[in-house]
């Protein structure tokens, strides 16, 4: 943290629960040279990754489909969520981890694996960034039934849906993930398939 603009003042814990809550109170330099003091809460919850997983034969993606509680508490009605394939990194390097929750999330085994970039999803409130990847899969790549672990009380179903069709979700509203949306208009627009 080197901006001269800023000086964290004081940070206060406000809740370790589940991830870290913490409120920051900091000086910032304004361009004319006032300076004035701001607050914001930072939640951190370390880092993720996510995948599409793609047939280019067949042209069709593995999304997921898992209930949500934020997104039920603000008008999802069901709380159900169709997202790409997706995990906080644990121990492991982005790569290692999207592998591992591939595997457990969907049941596929993925050999390839191709970073194309990393974002920032909520840079106002959140620390996240999420390393974003692609693969192809094939049948003979499944080898289990995936549905995520029931100790992280995952109850995922697994959804094999054609590319045009997934494009077609986002516009009609039953797609609204952001990184799903990104991933998806990313293989539109780098051709991985075609829409």
């Amino acid at each position: 943290m080197t901006n001269p603009k800023i000086n964290i003042l004081n940070s206060e814990l406000l809740s370790d629960n589940w991830y870290i809550l913490k409120k920051f109170e900091y000086e910032y330099t304004k361009n004319d040279g006032t300076v004035e003091i701001q607050k914001r809460e930072v939640y951190d919850r370390g880092n993720g990754a996510t995948i599409l997983l793609y047939d280019k034969k067949e042209q069709n993606v593995i999304l997921i489909r898992q209930f949500r509680m934020p997104t039920y508490l603000n008008g999802n009605e069901s709380g159900m969520v169709v997202e790409a394939c997706a995990g906080l990194l644990e121990e492991e390097n982005a790569e290692e981890c999207i592998r591992r929750e591939s595997e457990e999330e969907t049941g596929y085994k993925v050999n390839d694996v191709r970073k194309i970039f990393e974002a920032y999803m909520s840079p106002g409130s959140v620390t996240e960034i999420i390393h974003f990847f692609v693969a192809e899969y094939s049948k003979d790549m499944k080898v289990n039934e995936g549905g995520g672990l029931a100790s992280e009380h995952e109850n995922i179903e697994v959804l094999e849906i054609p590319f045009i069709k997934a494009l077609q979700m986002i516009r009609d509203g039953e797609i609204k993930d952001a990184k799903t949306i990104m991933l998806l208009q990313y293989a539109q627009i780098s051709g991985l398939l075609e829409a």
